[in-house]
């Protein structure tokens, strides 16, 4: 089992949404060729190239140019369902892909009943629901220059237009950012709510049940220490023991609440073995401190766990720098990871922190082996 593990985006872009922006796309491409059909327009903005229409007709430039934008939007809705562009690229790429369509639509359709100023208009809204203020007033800016410089070049004489379709899409980026940055505003307040509840309900539980298992551990300790100073070992020896039980359920139990906290599901725990296990390692790499640090508690991390859960009498935990990378495995001879075991999360967290690639594997005839991959720092 393998995963490659990253960091989050630090804007998150909704896969449903870009889903549905993609679907609309779609939709308006086959329309405005629909309406093209039915109802063509004639040109203002193009004087190199004879375009030509008429009822129920399309000029092939102006059908090469729609066709175009509509298999580029089935192609954007075919990533998206298979998942092999993330979505976070896609609404980085198509706003300016659908800016440039709406130039060469309106380059090819230019006129009364021209559908491109739709496509510009689209063009916004999908980024205003995407993103907030700035980048909306962004893209407005740019198809509105883009727009003004068509007509510049190609129809000076149409004050109308240089006036009123430029005001018109300025308006309406204005108005859609405004409202897409109030979207957000409001998420990012919910968002802190939400967390600051969160927090909260953590600390109670903290407080209310793990801070005073732990004042009743140093009660304890300190009855121990008073059995001791009276010459009674014995005692003193079957509080500790029974303090251990103590620890260790409290121990399962906290694990099991952190788990909790990220949706993690608990396995069943591993009766300890009866000998510790013997551990070989072998380190040798370098990098920044933090990397190091970052290193070291996930080396710690799998002694813990073979100590804990693996039931081995042997393990092996080797680092080594090799091609620029940083490999590490952590290897032992006992229980292994039972079938479709999910990575232990908190070496996955490190490793993700890193970007990195995460291994689980089952040796023969017994035991289980972890490798991580990660580039140097």
């Amino acid at each position: 089992m393998r995963w490659r593990v990253s960091r989050d985006t630090a804007v998150p872009v909704s896969p449903d949404l870009e889903a549905s922006i993609a679907r609309s796309r779609v939709f308006l491409s086959a329309v405005a060729i629909l309406a093209v059909y039915v109802d063509p327009t004639f040109p203002t903005l193009n004087r190199w190239l004879a375009l030509t229409g008429g009822p129920f007709t399309i000029d092939r430039y102006t059908l090469g140019v729609m066709v175009t934008h509509l298999a580029y939007s089935l192609a954007v809705v075919a990533l998206l369902a298979r998942g092999s562009v993330p979505a976070s690229f896609l609404a980085a790429v198509t706003p300016w892909a659908d800016v440039l369509f709406g130039a060469l639509i309106a380059l090819v359709t230019e006129g009364a009943t021209s559908p491109f100023y739709v496509f510009f208009a689209f063009a916004v809204l999908a980024v205003g629901l995407r993103a907030g203020l700035r980048a909306t007033l962004v893209v407005t800016a740019v198809s509105t220059a883009l727009y003004l410089s068509l007509i510049a070049v190609s129809a000076p004489d149409n004050e109308n237009f240089i006036i009123m379709r430029p005001a018109y899409l300025a308006i309406t980026g204005y108005l859609v950012g405004y409202l897409g940055q109030q979207r957000l505003n409001l998420e990012r307040s919910l968002r802190e709510l939400d967390a600051a509840a969160q927090r909260r309900g953590i600390a109670r539980s903290l407080h209310d049940g793990y801070a005073q298992a732990l004042a009743g551990v140093n009660l304890r300790l300190e009855s121990s220490r008073e059995l001791m100073r009276r010459g009674r070992p014995e005692d003193a020896f079957r509080e500790l023991t029974d303090l251990q039980t103590s620890v260790n359920r409290e121990y399962d139990q906290l694990r099991a609440y952190i788990r909790s906290l990220v949706d993690i599901e608990v396995g069943p725990a591993v009766a300890p073995p009866v000998a510790e296990p013997q551990v070989r390692v072998a380190v040798d790499f370098a990098g920044s401190a933090e990397f190091v640090d970052h290193v070291l508690q996930i080396l710690l991390e799998g002694e813990r766990n073979v100590r804990r859960h693996a039931n081995a009498r042997h393990a092996s935990i080797q680092v080594r720098a090799e091609a620029g990378k940083v490999l590490i495995s952590i290897e032992d001879d006992g229980v292994g990871f039972p079938a479709d075991a999910p990575a232990p999360w908190s070496i996955a967290s490190r490793v993700s922190e890193l970007a990195g690639l995460l291994e689980l594997r089952r040796r023969r005839p017994s035991g289980a082996q972890l490798l991580v991959e990660l580039g140097e720092a």
